[in-house]
């Protein structure tokens, strides 16, 4: 496997960041995918188990992650904290950003990773999203609570995760 140089892992990185935050801007995640992943690039999200979401390919990565996947996430951006690289593998720290602040001042928000395989050209091959889904709900609840929670994203992604979550946490209980 050819190990790129560090220089041009840090600007496709860099790059990737840039086009998450016009994603974030103009609400499409979708135009930079063919420019950023390998014809056969592999995306997954475990969603805590519950609903893992593997796409092979730029049409399915389209479809799922970037597509069907964002639906309610229209209001939210998703900045990132920082990367680190090594060799051609790439760890991203990137946080889900819900609009609006808390009364505090502070971000309605949770933490993510994302772990990613630089395949030279200015592509990835791999990328492998976590976060914690648990948190993710407890935040969705507080925007909810603070008016300010999406109601498109409670119907066809809160609801069904937490009676996911509730089914997965209460199996084998005895």
């Amino acid at each position: 496997m050819t190990v790129y140089p560090e220089e041009e892992v840090r600007a496709a990185a860099e790059r990737l960041i840039e086009h998450h935050s016009k994603a974030s801007e103009v609400t499409d995640w979708t135009f930079y995918v063919d420019e950023t992943y390998t014809e056969d690039a592999v995306y997954l999200c475990e969603y805590a188990g519950v609903r893992p979401v593997t796409a092979v390919g730029r049409k399915q990565i389209k479809e799922t992650h970037y597509g069907e996947d964002m639906g309610g996430f229209e209001d939210w951006t998703f900045p990132y904290d920082g990367y680190a690289v090594n060799g051609n593998r790439i760890i991203t720290h990137w946080w889900n950003r819900g609009p609006g602040k808390r009364p505090d001042g502070s971000f309605y928000q949770t933490p993510g990773v994302s772990f990613i395989t630089y395949a030279g050209n200015g592509m990835f091959s791999h990328q492998h999203d976590f976060f914690d889904l648990a948190h993710q709900m407890k935040l969705c609840d507080d925007l909810e609570e603070a008016g300010l929670l999406n109601a498109r994203l409670k119907e066809i992604w809160v609801k069904p995760m937490k009676a996911k979550l509730v089914e997965m946490l209460t199996s084998n209980m005895d």
